[in-house]
């Protein structure tokens, strides 16, 4: 079965040709003028402000008039994550979406299904004409994956909904009512690069590859590897025990992803070739006794490249690998109030060495602002020490959860009566869009759902079908009964 034919149709057509258009954070042009082109073929007032969200706005049905003003969000685009057995250019290949059994995903790359599916679900909302709704805003924002600017950029006044529903959420019968807020740390080491080779060396490229990855939030608790983590364990071993100098590492390509793949280039004696060799077969095998059941497609090689042009300082190459081997990753905490519940985490997502330096960022993650700030004083504090320049940006608020919300009193009721059952209330360990967008509109009343979504922010991402209709039609089900006015 083909992806547009899968129910319901509307929602699903939307999503295909929206998987046919670039939208990697960053670079939205196409998919903006898509959704802008969509809303204005509609008839419907679509506007644009200077940080590139969308609003669309939809009138009442007849008689729906008194109803609370919605307003629909997701967020427009998607993470580019790919393995590298695949040639892929996230800014101009379409994706090749796949049906696989109850779950669509795409061919060796990130599906895009975050938030991709909350975006069909709202435009088809616009687009289908037999449904019964109050007034209706939908909020299509910029640039969410990578620093949630789109949201940051919101002005008073753009939109005036009394109800948010935010689609941004990954488990089909949970509705989350809060989130965990954030921060990014930049770790900077800057030093002159050494030209001078030791005589006799010869330099190994280290691959380690193979990991899951998955979304730094709500897979933070999984117990998957960190490829940086991994890749540094090593490098303080061959540092120490076979005179290994570190040349050059790339580890991690987003900040909200855990690494899947992590590289370096070392040199090391020639006359510790064959050891050397024997210690990186070691460490893989100890990696995967250690591991196996959740990382199996994990593989660490050594392969003999060409000597570099420069290494880093002898100094600055071991602060720089203790620094990596003693930050802390990972789950900080977890929720004392809400057992299973992630509180405060860390992921080590991207070390990268170019000209002269080298750059570690972190993504530091809490429900409470002090857990956030005392677990970031801890990070610095190990960079600190290490010589580095440590920097913070991207500061976020969480979203506090409100018990007495009415439109989870809604949700709740009418998700009993259309499944028997109550929903799952939860508090989600990642960053969604409403904190910040309940402080540029204070007091709106918000609410996040979704379908089920598996592996987000890595190629094994997919979402799954029956959930994705059972999400269309209790959101169908939800506007139909918004409370009055």
């Amino acid at each position: 079965m083909k992806v547009n034919e899968l129910a319901p149709q509307p929602l699903w057509s939307i999503f295909e040709t929206i998987s046919q258009i670039p939208h990697p954070s960053h670079h939205l042009e196409q998919i903006t003028a898509y959704v802008v082109d969509f809303g204005k073929k509609l008839g419907l007032e679509t506007v644009v402000d200077e940080t590139g969200n969308v609003v669309i706005k939809k009138p009442a049905t007849p008689g729906m008039e008194n109803r609370k003003k919605v307003v629909l969000q997701a967020h427009l685009d998607m993470v580019p994550q790919k393995n590298a057995s695949v040639n892929h250019d996230f800014t101009k290949d379409p994706l090749q979406l796949i049906v696989d059994g109850d779950w669509v995903k795409a061919n060796n790359t990130t599906l895009g299904s975050d938030n991709g599916i909350g975006v069909a679900s709202i435009l088809a909302i616009l687009q289908v004409t037999n449904l019964k709704h109050g007034p209706i805003e939908a909020l299509l924002t910029a640039d969410e994956e990578t620093g949630m600017y789109g949201a940051f950029g919101l002005k008073p006044g753009f939109i005036d909904g009394e109800i948010l529903i935010n689609t941004d959420s990954e488990e089909e019968g949970e509705l989350f009512v809060g989130c965990a807020g954030g921060m990014d740390m930049t770790a900077t080491f800057q030093y002159k690069d050494v030209s001078e080779i030791p005589e006799g060396d010869i330099a190994f490229k280290l691959s380690l590859t193979g990991l899951k990855g998955g979304h730094s939030g709500v897979d933070i608790h999984l117990g998957r590897y960190n490829a940086n983590k991994l890749l540094f364990r090593f490098l303080k071993t061959a540092v120490a025990e076979y005179e290994a100098r570190l040349s050059w590492v790339s580890g991690g390509t987003l900040r909200n992803a855990i690494p899947r793949e992590a590289f370096a280039i070392v040199t090391i004696p020639n006359h510790l070739k064959d050891e050397f060799l024997e210690l990186a077969a070691e460490f893989e095998g100890i990696f995967q006794d250690e591991n196996g059941a959740t990382e199996p497609n994990l593989a660490f090689k050594a392969e003999e490249t060409d000597l570099p042009k420069t290494l880093l300082p002898e100094e600055i190459q071991d602060d720089l690998i203790n620094a990596i081997v003693g930050v802390r990753n990972g789950v900080a905490r977890m929720n004392p109030a809400l057992p299973g519940v992630v509180e405060s985490s860390s992921n080590l997502a991207i070390v990268e060495t170019e000209s002269g330096k080298t750059t570690v960022n972190i993504l530091i993650r809490s429900s409470l602002k002090t857990m956030k700030e005392a677990l970031a004083s801890s990070l610095e504090s190990v960079f600190l020490l290490a010589g580095a320049k440590v920097e913070f940006s991207g500061d976020y608020p969480g979203w506090a959860p409100n018990p007495d919300s009415p439109i989870l009193k809604t949700m709740k009721s009418v998700y009993l009566n259309l499944y028997g059952k109550k929903p799952d209330i939860n508090v989600i360990h990642a960053g969604l869009e409403c904190g910040i967008i309940g402080a540029v509109y204070p007091g709106m009343d918000m609410i996040s759902f979704g379908p089920t979504l598996k592996f987000p922010h890595s190629p094994d991402e997919k979402v799954n079908i029956p959930s994705v209709e059972r999400y269309w039609n209790y959101l169908v089900a939800v506007l139909e009964n918004i409370p009055v006015k």
